[in-house]
């Protein structure tokens, strides 16, 4: 049964109406070899047939790897009460609270939410409905164009290479100019923001800049001079953009002591498991001051004609509906249930909760750190981290696949994502959380000693220093260890 309930002669009458011919003509402006095409499915199967085949599908799944993966989105405890409540008919089916009448417990969520980040970051305006830490990059990033209406802004090369793709294919529909701020490459600033760097930037006064962007920690775990940061964007004008991971808050200073005007960052870490990528949650607050800037939805508490409490959707630009391509951001979907997910597991374990999960990773990570480090694999940069840090790993690509054989899952090999910087191109970013047990940490190390110890005896004399024998010399470790 066809899904739209149209007939034949119902859309025949329609493009009659309209003065087409066929559907196809509708998709005329698109090049014909990007339009779909039919879908290449397999014949239909039943229900049974079908659940065998999702099984199997899922069963391919490793869920027994120790994981040291982190790189945007981390492994965390999840109260109970956190699904149990999420899981609720009247949350879980929820819609858009487009009617406050019928709507107040789905408002009172995204206002809980809204409060609780404002608490967590400092900043006086939090917005509702944003996909993803990605996204909410982007929005920030568009925001302080249209505040400053200037046309460029500056991202540090450290901040996640996902959110600066995302930012990137918003800035060229946009027709704007987003410039990359390098990293120190040596000394005790290695791997931050070249701060340099970015006082030379600033001072084009023939290319002003709107913004600048920057992450803490960053994408290589370091902890960047935010406040320092902050004081040169300002100088020059522009507003400071801090890309934040919100459990590190609990132990390090918010955007707002430092300065930031726009603080985003990825809500996953927050009660919402990983999930095989998403759905996520997107944060992104404000000063006051930009509060008409800000796209999304905001919540307010008030009181109703009979002086109960009641929530109401405070703002919420009219273009988001009816005039879009004036709209700040066309976010129409309702991220309320991851919110509430992150909302329901702040309130679950408080402050001092979440101070003992940012610690309690710290202390797990300063644990791998000494572990690997005996096992041959040093940190690469010396400058201080929280939770996620690089270490050197001779053939990284190549060991990471053998210790995946090995049950190990040894976090992110950095060459995949940043493949243009030689300074990375043998180094896994690793990280350990609340979560990660010494006997993790244990098993990681001895696997990862015993695969360079390999690695070590199949290197040919005089070869090590070249690109060439460093290839050769992967693939012969893997041929050994078949």
């Amino acid at each position: 049964m066809a899904y739209g309930p149209h007939t034949p002669e119902d859309r025949a009458a329609m493009l009659e109406a309209i003065g087409v011919s066929s559907v196809d003509e509708l998709f005329a402006d698109i090049p014909a070899d990007l339009r779909a095409s039919d879908l290449q499915l397999p014949p239909p199967e039943s229900e049974v047939e079908l659940t065998r085949r999702l099984r199997d599908m899922a069963g391919r799944n490793r869920v027994d790897l120790a994981s040291f993966l982190g790189a945007g989105a981390y492994r965390h405890f999840v109260p109970a009460v956190v699904d149990e409540l999420l899981l609720r008919g009247e949350f879980y089916t929820a819609y858009t609270p487009y009617q406050p009448e019928i709507s107040q417990g789905t408002l009172q969520t995204i206002y809980e939410y809204q409060s609780m980040m404002a608490e967590l970051t400092g900043m006086e305006v939090i917005s509702a409905s944003h996909y993803d830490g990605a996204s909410a990059t982007a929005e920030a990033a568009l925001m302080t164009c249209r505040a400053t209406r200037r046309e460029r802004v500056l991202v540090s090369h450290a901040v996640h290479p996902h959110y600066c793709q995302t930012l990137g294919t918003y800035f060229v529909g946009a027709n704007l100019v987003a410039d990359e701020i390098p990293l120190v490459a040596e000394g005790p600033a290695a791997g931050t923001t070249d701060l340099a760097a970015l006082e030379r930037m600033l001072a084009d006064v023939d290319r002003p800049v709107a913004g600048v962007v920057m992450a803490n920690p960053n994408f290589l775990g370091l902890l960047e001079p935010m406040a320092e940061a902050g004081s040169l964007a300002h100088a020059a004008g522009a507003l400071f953009v801090a890309v934040v991971e919100p459990v590190s808050l609990a132990v390090l200073a918010s955007p707002a002591f430092y300065g930031a005007d726009i603080a985003c960052g990825e809500g996953q870490p927050l009660g919402i498991p990983l999930a095989y990528g998403g759905p996520y949650l997107g944060i992104l607050g404000c000063r006051e001051s930009l509060v008409r800037q800000i796209p999304g939805r905001l919540v307010g508490m008030t009181t109703d004609i009979d002086g109960k409490r009641a929530f109401v959707m405070t703002l919420r630009a009219r273009e988001q509906d009816i005039r879009r391509e004036k709209a700040a951001s066309n976010i129409c979907t309702n991220q309320a249930l991851c919110a509430l997910a992150a909302s329901i597991y702040l309130a679950a374990i408080g402050p001092h909760g979440l101070r003992d999960v940012a610690t309690l990773g710290a202390a797990r990570a300063a644990e791998l750190e000494n572990a690997l480090a005996e096992a041959g694999a040093p940190r690469l940069h010396p400058g201080p981290y929280l939770n996620e840090f690089a270490v050197r790993v001779p053939h990284a690509r190549a060991v990471h696949r053998k210790l995946l054989s090995r049950g190990v899952l040894a976090g992110l090999v950095i060459a995949e994502v940043i493949p243009d910087d030689p300074s990375l191109a043998d180094a896994l970013l690793v990280c350990a959380t609340e979560v990660t047990t010494a006997y993790e940490i244990g098993e990681f190390a001895w696997a990862l000693r015993d695969e360079i110890e390999r690695g070590r005896q199949l290197i040919l004399p005089g070869m090590a220093d070249s690109h060439v024998a460093d290839s050769q010399s992967a693939e012969r470790t893997e041929g050994g260890a078949r």
